[in-house]
């Protein structure tokens, strides 16, 4: 017990001070929390309160941000040839920086990664593991990982996991995710191994090969994207399967916008309670967001110091405004190529100033990512259609067309959807023109041929890993 209560204590004062953390430290903290559960049924109130972080009010909140932002750019003016030129060029003083004087600081963007992502590696750390982005909003940008980086993400995750229960010894968790994605595969992996739990990295196969691994293969939980899933659900009704065909206890989903009607036909088909909307990106790794009940994303305050700007003026969004979110993973959670103010273009919407009555309060929030800024549609001043929107009344459809295949864009004056034949089956247009209006959405509809649907939205269940039996044509043959 002395030896749990030292290392908590070490890790405790590494996340006050900004010290790098010790992974191994971490890990030895996940297998006294194991030992803990097993013999007394919970974690104990000790180990909880070390997640809670260092912050504790607002007053405490702001001097913890503002300190772990002059450390991060500190070391950044010193190691980063991008933000040392940045911020000189701002004027900016990394010693004195303050929430508000973040503003002087441009955004980074992802087209500022893709053109110069040289300049972004620290001097006086070496690479390890290259990861990209998956490349469905665009082209890929590359991150170099740090060996510190992904040891200590790994443990972090499980520790966080095991205290929460989310990971429990003798679970498998199933991963359909891209297999690009080599960060997140990785991380899911070793924080599953040091959790004791099992881990099956399927990727982006065809649907009935994963159905079959989560019906034959004792899986407890799966991780997704909500086009994946939503495929998962429309073969398993297919093929009459529900509830009792699965194992399953959690399912979660991030990376894409999850529909409402899709998460409630993912229950009631996997005999989960609900499915988790979890937020993050490759490039601001490792701060991430929970969906709460009452569906506000909160943005972890430990890991990362998190904006929202408006989208015209750059200016901390006002209260029912739309924003981008903009994120600073702080140091020493990053340090190999961190990014600093880092433009997502993840759009959500401020809340009201009243203060938040759900399960996590105790976090700042704000509303479900809306989709992408540069996928807004402008229909006229105030009026503005998200992709959350279109993806919610298209998915709410009585065809349950899941994953929504669509293509949207603003024709004088008025939202032009263009759908597959399929949505609409044996519905017909008056009564889609009607669902929509009532979804908030006048639209003028165009209907094309499910043979044309190759032309519409892709999703990220389009990243297929087929097997040699499965493939299609080889290009030249």
């Amino acid at each position: 017990m002395f030896e749990t209560g030292v290392r908590q204590f070490r890790m405790a004062m590494g996340m006050v001070w900004g010290r790098r953390l010790d992974p191994q430290n971490i890990g030895r903290l996940v297998d006294d929390v194991l030992i803990t559960i097993a013999e007394f049924g919970e974690p104990g109130a000790d180990a909880q309160a070390l997640l809670g972080g260092p912050i504790a009010s607002a007053a405490e909140e702001q001097e913890f941000a503002e300190r772990a932002l002059r450390r991060t750019a500190r070391r950044l003016a010193v190691q980063s040839p991008f933000y040392a030129r940045r911020f000189a060029a701002a004027g900016a003083e990394p010693g004195k920086l303050d929430a508000a004087g973040l503003r002087a600081i441009p955004v980074t963007t992802k087209q500022d990664l893709i053109e110069r992502p040289g300049d972004f590696l620290c001097t006086d750390v070496a690479v390890h593991l290259t990861t990209r982005t998956t490349g469905s909003t665009g082209r890929p940008a590359e991150v170099w990982l740090s060996r510190y980086e992904m040891e200590l993400w790994p443990a972090l995750g499980a520790l966080a996991s095991v205290l929460h229960e989310e990971l429990r010894p003798g679970d498998i968790m199933q991963v359909n995710i891209s297999s690009r994605a080599t960060a997140a595969m990785h991380l899911t992996a070793a924080s599953s191994r040091l959790a004791g739990t099992g881990c099956r990295l399927l990727g982006i196969v065809p649907p009935d090969d994963a159905l079959d691994a989560l019906a034959g293969g004792g899986a407890t939980l799966l991780f997704t994207y909500p086009s994946y899933l939503a495929e998962l659900v429309t073969c398993a009704r297919r093929r009459g399967m529900g509830p009792g065909d699965f194992r399953l206890r959690r399912a979660s989903v991030g990376g894409e916008v999850l529909s409402p009607s899709l998460a409630q036909a993912a229950c009631q088909t996997l005999g989960v309670p609900q499915v988790e909307d979890s937020y993050s990106m490759t490039e601001v790794i490792p701060v991430t967001g929970r969906t709460c009940s009452q569906s506000h994303l909160h943005i972890d305050l430990s890991t990362g110091h998190t904006e929202l700007l408006g989208l015209q003026t750059g200016e901390p969004a006002a209260p029912g405004a739309l924003g981008t979110l903009v994120i600073t993973p702080y140091f020493p959670y990053r340090d190999c190529m961190p990014v600093f103010r880092y433009d997502t273009r993840d759009v959500a919407r401020r809340l009201p100033e009243d203060a938040l009555t759900c399960e996590a309060a105790g976090i700042p929030g704000v509303s479900q990512i809306l989709g992408k800024a540069d996928s807004l549609l402008h229909l006229g001043p105030g009026n503005v259609v998200t992709p959350r929107q279109l993806i919610g009344a298209i998915e709410a459809l009585p065809t349950a067309p899941w994953p929504a295949r669509y293509r949207a864009g603003v024709r004088d004056g008025r939202l032009q959807l263009t759908l597959p034949a399929a949505a609409i089956t044996g519905y017909g247009e008056a009564a889609a023109r009607a669902h929509f209006a009532e979804a908030g959405l006048d639209a003028d509809l165009v209907i094309i041929g499910d043979d044309q649907a190759a032309c519409l939205r892709h999703t990220r269940s389009d990243l297929r890993e087929p097997a040699f039996g499965t493939q299609p044509a080889l290009v030249g043959a």
